[in-house]
């Protein structure tokens, strides 16, 4: 399986993107292909919502979207990591996201599988309602298949989540495909 990881965090070295790391270290040891895209570096505009792709492209702006939508679409799976921002994903996500306006028909059509990542510095019960509501609307929307997720609670440092249960949930993950 081609998995797609889009990587949303600013801080390269954070803990979304350690549990990233962790869950592609288990996929690729179960045989999978694993590409990792860093949304929050690369050059990507926020959607005009001009719908000049009539939500099957092409886009009319250009910009590193043009590199990325061809490896998606030759995705099986797409992997969300974000780390937490104000109870959602990180603009830098949501921005990506908001561009698949441009190949949203064939995005739907691949019915393909996803999984979220995401870490946070709450332990509170509540801490990933929101962000869990809407990676479940965007699955149900886009025709994918959940394949679970891991939501590190308690994860705001990096040494915080590498002595965590959560590091091993996404190795886990990984593995299991």
């Amino acid at each position: 399986m081609k998995i797609i990881v889009l990587e949303g965090s600013p801080n390269k070295n954070g803990s979304s993107n350690m549990l990233a790391d962790e869950f592609i270290r288990g996929a690729k040891e179960a045989g999978h292909e694993v590409a990792v895209i860093d949304t929050a570096h690369a050059d990507i505009h926020p959607c005009t919502g001009c719908i000049h792709c009539g939500y099957e492209g092409p886009c009319s702006q250009h910009d590193d979207v043009d590199l990325i939508c061809p490896q998606i679409l030759a995705a099986d799976m797409i992997v969300f990591v974000t780390p937490l921002y104000y109870y959602g994903m990180s603009a830098q996500l949501k921005t990506m996201i908001d561009r698949f306006c441009a190949f949203n028909s064939s995005i739907q059509r691949k019915h393909m599988k996803s999984a979220l990542i995401s870490a946070a510095w709450n332990a509170d019960g509540w801490t990933f309602d929101s962000l869990e509501a809407h990676y479940k609307t965007l699955v149900r929307y886009l025709n994918f298949d959940d394949k679970g997720a891991v939501l590190g609670k308690g994860c705001g440092t990096p040494s915080m989540t590498r002595h965590s249960k959560y590091m091993q949930a996404a190795y886990d993950l990984g593995k299991s495909l």
